[in-house]
Formats: C-alpha cells, sequence, structure tokens
C-alpha cells in the first residue's frame, strides 16, 4: 500500500519556496513562503542562510529535489537541512529514495519516523559509512554504522524498513545495516543531506495490515477530536475594520484613549535606518477606536505598506495613564526624542532627548559593526515600571537592542542605567524581595530597584527572548522565572538565581504559562522553537517536564493563552490561518478553528473587548482588522472566571504571556 510517491515532476524548475530574507518575522506573524510546496515544508532557518536550501533542476526530462546548503550540524546542535513530507501518525513502512550526492565525503540520506528535527531517526550513506541515528533535542545518538561507499557521479538507492522497534537500512537493494530502539514509534519522513545533494523517487509503502491499523486508529482519533471540538464555541466575527493606508504587522498597543471605557488601538508604521531591523524609526501613529473604526488621531504621516514592513524588531510604544489623571498616554519614541503624548488628540505633552551613546560601540554588546550609528539612542523598546516605591507604576523604562537600559521618572527625568552583557528583547519588572519596589529581570541579570546588579545566571551566551513570572508549582512557596533563551534553552530559575530546570530543545522562542491541563497541579507552561528547527511546539507541566512536543509545519505561533470558553482553562492560540492556526488545547489539538471567510492571518492578538471576560482574537494585516468572538453566551453561575493576565500597558512582540486562574 502505497502511503507517499514523488518524483517530483509536479514541480515547475526553480527554488524551493523560502524566505529570501531569511527573516525573524515567523517569530510572530504567520508569514509563510511563497509558492508551491507540494506535500513537503522546509522547517530549517538561519539568519545566515543566504538563497534558497531546495531546488528543483532536471536533467534528461526528469525532476530532482536538489539540497543547495554545505550544511553540517551546528556545534552542539543537530541541525540539519530537511524536506519534510506525510504524516505524523505513520508506524510501520518502508521509505526509499533515489539519490546522487555530489560531495560523498559527508552524509546524505533519510529521516524517518520523524516527529520533529529534534526527534527524529536518521538513516545517512556518506564518508565511507552507512549509519543509523537517533535525534533527541540536542543530542545524537549513533545506533549502528557499517562501511560503505558511493561516487558522486552516480544515483544510489537509500531504503529503510521500520517495523516495531527494528529499523532496517538497504543500500541499492542490498540490507546492509539493522539496528533497534523503541524511542519514536511513528513519525512521518524527510529528505536530508549535509552537501548538495538530488533525490528523486521519494517511494513510503506499508503493508494492508499496518494500513488497517493506520485508518482504524485515525477514525478513532477523529471521532475523538470530533467530540472535543464539539464542547467548545466556535469564532463568531464581531468586527471588521479597514485599516487604510496606516495598517502595519504585529506593531500594535490597545488601551483607553480618552479615559472611558471605549477600547481604541495605536498602530505604529515604522521604517527601518541603516542596518536590519537595528534601528527602526516610527513614521506614523494612528489611534482608532476599536467599536466604531474610526480614526481618532494620527500622528505622522502614513504610507500604503507593501507588505507589513518586514519588521522584526520591537516597537517603543506603550499606552498607559502615566500620571494618573484617568486619561491613557501614549508613550513613544521617535527621532532620537521620547514623548508622552495625550491620548485623547496625540498632542505632545512632553518630551526630552534621548541618551547620549557615550560608551564606544566596541565595549557593548549587540551594537551592529562595533560603533553607534548615531550620536544618540535610538529607542528599541519601552515598558512601564515601578522603581520607585509608588502606589502604582510610574516610571518608564527604554532600552537599545541588546546592550542597555534606563530609567525615567514620569517627568522624564532620568534616573539610572544599566549595562550588563545583554538585556534580552523585554526586560521583566517584577518586586521580587516584597519592598514595594520592583527589581528588573533584564536576560540572565536581576537588577535592584536602584540599578545595580544582584546576581546573574551562570549562562554566558545567546540572549533572553521572553520571560513570565508567577506561582506556577503549588509544591512551592514561591513565584519563579521561566524563560526562553535562544539555543540556551527553556529554564525555570527560583528567585535567588538558581536553575530550577531546564532543558536545551531548540532555539527558545515564545513562551506562556496557562491552565491548559486542568486536570494536572499548577500551570503548564508552553514554549516553542524559531532560529534553526523551526516551530516545534512543546507543552511542559509546572515543574518543567516535557508533556508534549508538535512541529506543526508552519510558523507564527504565538502560543497565547485564551479564556475562550470562561470555564477556567485555557486554550493556546496558534496562528489565524485557516489550515495551520486555531486554538489549540493542552494534548496539542487543535479544537478551534477560524472560518473560510477571507480574513486576513499575518497577526493576532488576544484581549476581552466584548464585555464579558472571555477573551476575543484579533486576526489582521496591513489592511484589515477581522474581530472574533464567540458564537454563544458565557456560561451562568455565581462566579465569572476572570484570570489575571498581562497588563495592556506593557505590550511587546517578546513578551510572555500568562494567564492565572482567578474567580469572581
Amino acid at each position: 500500500m502505497q502511503l507517499l510517491f514523488d518524483d517530483f515532476m509536479g514541480f515547475a524548475i526553480g527554488d524551493f519556496p523560502y524566505d529570501p530574507e531569511h527573516s525573524a518575522m515567523g517569530e510572530y506573524h504567520y508569514y509563510p513562503p511563497k509558492g508551491y510546496a507540494g506535500q513537503w515544508y522546509d522547517p530549517i532557518t538561519s539568519f545566515n542562510f543566504r538563497g534558497p536550501s531546495w531546488m528543483i533542476t532536471e536533467e534528461d526530462g526528469r525532476h530532482y529535489m536538489e539540497q543547495q546548503r554545505q550544511n553540517p550540524p551546528l556545534p552542539g546542535t543537530p541541525t540539519r537541512t530537511a524536506l519534510v513530507a506525510g504524516e505524523k501518525d505513520w508506524r510501520d513502512y518502508t521509505v526509499s529514495v533515489k539519490f546522487r550526492a555530489f560531495e560523498p565525503s559527508e552524509p546524505s540520506g533519510l529521516m524517518f519516523r520523524y516527529q520533529t528535527a529534534m526527534a527524529t531517526y536518521v538513516f545517512t550513506v556518506g564518508g565511507g559509512r552507512a549509519a543509523f541515528e537517533k535525534i533527541e533535542k540536542i543530542h545524537t545518538t549513533l545506533l549502528a554504522e557499517v562501511p560503505a561507499r558511493i561516487d558522486c557521479d552516480s544515483f544510489h538507492t537509500l531504503a529503510v524498513k521500520v517495523e516495531g522497534t527494528v529499523m532496517t537500512g538497504y543500500l541499492d537493494g542490498q540490507a546492509i545495516v539493522t539496528a533497534e530502539d523503541d524511542t519514536y514509534r511513528e513519525g512521518c519522513i524527510a529528505l536530508t543531506a549535509n552537501m548538495p545533494t538530488q533525490f528523486t523517487d521519494v517511494c513510503v509503502e506499508t503493508d494492508e495490515a499496518s494500513y488497517a491499523e493506520l485508518l482504524k486508529k485515525r477514525a478513532a482519533k477523529a471521532a475523538a477530536l470530533a467530540a472535543k471540538q464539539a464542547k467548545y464555541p466556535q469564532p463568531k466575527l464581531w468586527k471588521v475594520i479597514d485599516l487604510g493606508n496606516f495598517g502595519a504587522g504585529r506593531q500594535i498597543r490597545f488601551g483607553h484613549l480618552t479615559g472611558t471605557d471605549e477600547m481604541f488601538f495605536v498602530m505604529a508604521q515604522q521604517q527601518k535606518r541603516v542596518f536590519k531591523d537595528r534601528y527602526a524609526n516610527i513614521s506614523c501613529l494612528t489611534a482608532v477606536s476599536v467599536d466604531t473604526g474610526k480614526v481618532l488621531w494620527q500622528w505622522g504621516e502614513p504610507r500604503e505598506c507593501v507588505g507589513p514592513d518586514n519588521l522584526t524588531a520591537d516597537v517603543p510604544l506603550q499606552i498607559y495613564d502615566i500620571d494618573g489623571d484617568g486619561i491613557d498616554e501614549v508613550i513613544t519614541s521617535r527621532n532620537f526624542k521620547l514623548y508622552i503624548l495625550d491620548g485623547r488628540d496625540g498632542s505632545v505633552k512632553k518630551w526630552v532627548w534621548t541618551p547620549v551613546n557615550d560608551i564606544p560601540g566596541d565595549q557593548l554588546v549587540g551594537i551592529e559593526f562595533k560603533k553607534h550609528a548615531f550620536e544618540r539612542l535610538n529607542v528599541d523598546a519601552i515598558r512601564i515600571v515601578n522603581v520607585s516605591g509608588n502606589d502604582r507604576p510610574e516610571e518608564i523604562l527604554i532600552k537599545d537592542r541588546y546592550s542597555r537600559l534606563w530609567i525615567y521618572d514620569k517627568d522624564l527625568n532620568r534616573h539610572w542605567m544599566f549595562t550588563e552583557y545583554n538585556t534580552g528583547h523585554f526586560p521583566y519588572a517584577y518586586d521580587f524581595n516584597g519592598d514595594g519596589r520592583d527589581e528588573i529581570f533584564s536576560c540572565y541579570n536581576m537588577v535592584s530597584a536602584d540599578g545595580k546588579l544582584v546576581w546573574k545566571l551562570p549562562v554566558h551566551t545567546d540572549h533572553t527572548d521572553e520571560i513570565i513570572i508567577g506561582h506556577f508549582d503549588p509544591d512551592r512557596d514561591e513565584d519563579l522565572i521561566a524563560i526562553v533563551s535562544g539555543w540556551e534553552g527553556f529554564m525555570i530559575v527560583d528567585t535567588k538565581g538558581n536553575i530550577v530546570a531546564r532543558d536545551i530543545n531548540g532555539h527558545g522562542q515564545r513562551i506562556s504559562a496557562g491552565n491548559y491541563c486542568p486536570d494536572r497541579k499548577g500551570m503548564q507552561i508552553c514554549t516553542t522553537t524559531y532560529w534553526g528547527p523551526q516551530g516545534i511546539i512543546y507543552m511542559y507541566d509546572c515543574k518543567g517536564n516535557e508533556l508534549w512536543h508538535w512541529e506543526p509545519s508552519s510558523n507564527g505561533n504565538v502560543i497565547a493563552p485564551v479564556n475562550w470558553c470562561g470555564d477556567g482553562t485555557e486554550l493556546v492560540l496558534l496562528n489565524g490561518n485557516v489550515k495551520y492556526g486555531g486554538l489549540m488545547d493542552g494534548d496539542g489539538d487543535v479544537v478551534v478553528r477560524f472560518p473560510d471567510d477571507g480574513h486576513p492571518d499575518l497577526a493576532a492578538e488576544v484581549l476581552s473587548l466584548t464585555g464579558d471576560a472571555r477573551d476575543e482574537i484579533v486576526l489582521w494585516d496591513e489592511k484589515r482588522m477581522y474581530i472574533y468572538t464567540q458564537d454563544r453566551p458565557a456560561p451562568a453561575g455565581e462566579k465569572e472566571y476572570r484570570p489575571f493576565k498581562y497588563p495592556h500597558y506593557n505590550e511587546s512582540n517578546y513578551r510572555g504571556e500568562f494567564s492565572f486562574p482567578n474567580w469572581e
């Protein structure tokens, strides 16, 4: 029984779809490569890449999928090129491929029982050997090897038969090596090569008994999923807002700009300066009513965007009542000035120049070319904090891309500056010692309310992308810090700087916590990866033990917790795409899908808008915004589920998301 066959004749000659910018857009946008991909997807991305990883070539009327990278695994990682196809529920099957290795000193071959790019078996030939290997996150285990030789001029046939725990490898029709392992019992297939290699005639077959068993399991799973989905409200379109010529990607903030209950959003258009996204400058802010879709005010000159500007940095913008007069201000930075704008009309209430870059660029982390592009600071992000012990947060934290942060008061007087290795993307402010003043956790550093280093984690590379803090584990009295820090992995840290749990699960990119699995104690923590093996979703228990992993084959999964039902159980927002997006439960099942109504799916946000405590989903691109609510009323009862969530006044493209239980 044939499960898959591809000779790539269905592809036109040219590049397999890829992001020509090799950008970070997919960290928080649904941003699929454009073009025909057939039944395949490429799970590997790198900012060091140039050009495509895969292309379709032709000779004598035959088509070949050709791997283009000179790409041995990066030290300390299992990152290998891969082109994935098939279904993750395949169990016992035989996969074969014809291939020609242009440089046979390096391995080429197949991944099988592929679950993610960091959880798979590999069978390759090259360098004088044929080998079975197992990839488990950052660990690669040799299962078996034998001498084997191929040449660069000939096509060879490589095959793997996997049955139960036994795998048999074939080269040109001859069984040459066997191995046994029970780590992965199912998974799809992928092509892989460390050097340029041509592939064709990929075939996956299974016997009739295995196929019958597969169909039986699929039917049972489909029935169980349908029963789950029937319990959940379906998305109902609530608002459509035309973004005119002021639209952008995930460069948005929400708040009450007029001192009333009316919700507004402010959308920022930016222009890149100098190099990549390091020095983007806001060119226009537009304040819009969520209720009416009407523009309240505009600051700067809008422009028609061709795409969402491809901005992959944060936005120096927050909405907050910084002076305590009951009306939100807009706090932003533009053209080397730090501004406080009146939320009602966008007029300037206060401004100061940003700091002078008085520390040489070659003495700081993350300064491109080791030299400042401008004499004054180009602000990367803004956060509202309380380092003075006031009754409410009244200070403004600003930062550059990676190396320094500054604190200003509500009158824009500068208090202090801190630098130590790396700031990460969005530092977290929290009163760790109970004195009423916020400490700042920044990358790996705990900083006092006075700007002094208290402690730092024993981690010396990469940086922290996202942070959440809370009482995840009911067996511990203290709140804990959970972070994802690139190739330093996912960590849970106590307030004294001790690493409680750690899992290097890829390049950790996003993190959230919620009551995703109500039958388990404590909070569950969800993370994603991006650079290298991208888009892998992991679910952990409150102690940092992995519950499951899933590679959904798309980017842009924001994994924000969603109070969709109002019953105390959170769902996880993936993205807004009809096929790859939706809301996922704690088991990894997508239980709510978005309607196929032509809605935009570039960017997504979660917040409560319609009056009850349940969340709505906001989807938009540079042209339109769609807002979805539930198709049925909230459950009636004496109490309403109103979880504690991240406040709107500290929004960021690099903040972890949380939802802590609360009934009122």
